[in-house]
Order: C-alpha cells, then structure tokens, then sequence
C-alpha cells in the first residue's frame, strides 16, 4: 500500500521539499501550510494535497487532520516541521513574542500530535518525526534564549511521550538540525530591540555580524536534512535522535568533552 506523510510548514524551506522529495518517490503527501492559496508548485504533484493550518490553531489543527485522513484514509508518519525564532535580549521581548514562541515551536507539535493520536491508536501504530535544532540539545548563540526554550521543550516533550506511546506501536524520532540552505531561517526570525536600553549592544552587535555574514556555502544542504527524514520514515534509521550539520556535531563534542562551566565559558569568549 502506498504510504502518507502529513508536513506541517511546507510553503518554503525544509517543509517543501520534505514534501517534494516524498512525492517523487510515491509516497502520499499531505501538505500543509497558513495560505495555501498562494501555492503552486507542490499543487502540480496528483499525490500531494495541500491544507491550510496554523499549527497554533486548535480548531484548525482539528480540521486539517479531519480532511487529511478523509482524502487518503491512513496517515503513516507526520513530521512536525513548522516554526520559527525569536532572538535578542529577553528584556526587550514583546509578551506577545514570548507567547508566539512557545505557541509555534512547542504548543503547536502538541496540537499536532494529539490531533493525530487517535488516528494512530486506531491504526495501532504511526510515527511522529519533530524537526527540532541543535540548539534544543545545547547553547551556542548569546540571545537566543527563548528559542533555545522552545527547542529545549519540543526535545523533553518527544522524549517524555516515547514512553507512553511505545507501548501503542506509536514512534517518535527528533531531527536536530542547523541552518541549511534556502530555510529563510532569517526571513523568519523575530528581533527583540529597546532603542533606548544600550547596555546588550556589545553582545547584540556581534550576534548580529554573526548573522548578517553567513552565507549559503557555510550553510548546510538541506537535502541531507530531508534524507535523514526519509531514512526514518520507512524504518532505514532507527536513531531516536539525530544530530545532522557540522556546527552542530562540532559543538555537541565540545559540550561532551568539558564541564559544562567551561563549556559555557568558551562559547561566552566568543562573543566577548
């Protein structure tokens, strides 16, 4: 039987060619994203149906769950790929941002995933794939700490489910990955300023040349993202965690190598 994947956050990036890649090698896509009415490409595929979902929305979680399973009858794996950050000073962030934070990075798996566990436990199995971060497992950019919250969060929440849904047949795998090429991760990042408090400006300025001068070659490919998906998708892989980019491998063995004082030492010299 043909298999399906639900995607949430496939209007760009990783999430579209998540869905673009599945799609080419047969298997059903259930592609989802806020404005589907601006979407084309992924609408020339007969395999894929697109969905309009906020994945911060319960109701329409609820709905886009409802009329994905009614147009192909079983969902097999879902990955959870939407979201985005929130970097500068936690003094300046708006209520708001802390807010849509959290709701998009962490509430927004939640209502994903039990949208689909009853579908799942009816099936009596499925797999849940989190698209999660390198900096869900560690610390490596000054200000950047409401989305290492956020990551942090989704990494605890896919571990702590493991043991209750195991025992359904129901898997559970985190992806942890780094910038990759053509993800918009700046195009989607939300900047806390205070025009007025100038005591961060050391530390902001140089997050911000860190930014401003990557470029796509120091980026990642984004294919080797979307292959490991595929990996664990059809059971290839059977890696709960995986951690893909060399930024990120490169820090994690800095982080298993010293204290966690030093550790934290070293990645503050940088930026100092």
């Amino acid at each position: 039987m043909t298999k399906t994947i639900f995607i949430t956050g496939t209007s760009s990036g990783l999430g579209k060619l998540t869905a673009l890649h599945f799609a080419k090698r047969g298997w059903n896509v259930a592609a989802t994203m806020r404005t589907p009415e601006k979407e084309s490409e992924l609408s020339a595929y007969d395999n894929i149906k697109i969905f309009k979902l906020d994945v911060t929305d319960v109701q329409q979680v609820q709905v886009a769950t409802e009329q994905a399973i009614a147009a192909f009858g079983k969902i097999d794996v879902v990955v959870n790929n939407a979201g985005a950050g929130s970097y500068g000073p936690l003094e300046f962030a708006e209520e708001s941002t802390i807010d849509w934070q959290f709701a998009l990075n962490v509430r927004g798996p939640i209502n994903v995933i039990r949208g689909f566990l009853p579908h799942f436990r009816a099936n009596k199995g499925g797999m849940f794939i989190n698209i999660s971060s390198f900096m869900g497992v560690l610390s490596a950019v000054p200000t950047g700490s409401l989305y290492n919250m956020s990551k942090f969060a989704l990494e605890g929440l896919t571990e702590g489910l493991y043991y209750e849904l195991k025992p359904l047949n129901i898997e559970l795998r985190l992806i942890e990955q780094g910038g990759s090429k053509g993800n918009n991760f700046l195009n989607s990042v939300v900047f806390n300023t205070h025009p007025e408090i100038k005591d961060y400006d050391d530390v902001v300025g140089k997050v911000n040349a860190m930014f401003s001068g990557v470029t796509e070659d120091a980026l990642d490919d984004p294919q080797t993202i979307v292959d490991e998906i595929h990996a664990l998708a059809t059971g290839e892989s059977q890696k709960f965690r995986t951690l893909l980019g060399q930024a990120g491998n490169d820090l994690m063995a800095l982080r298993n190598a010293v204290p966690i004082e030093e550790y934290l030492a070293k990645i503050a010299l940088n930026f100092a």
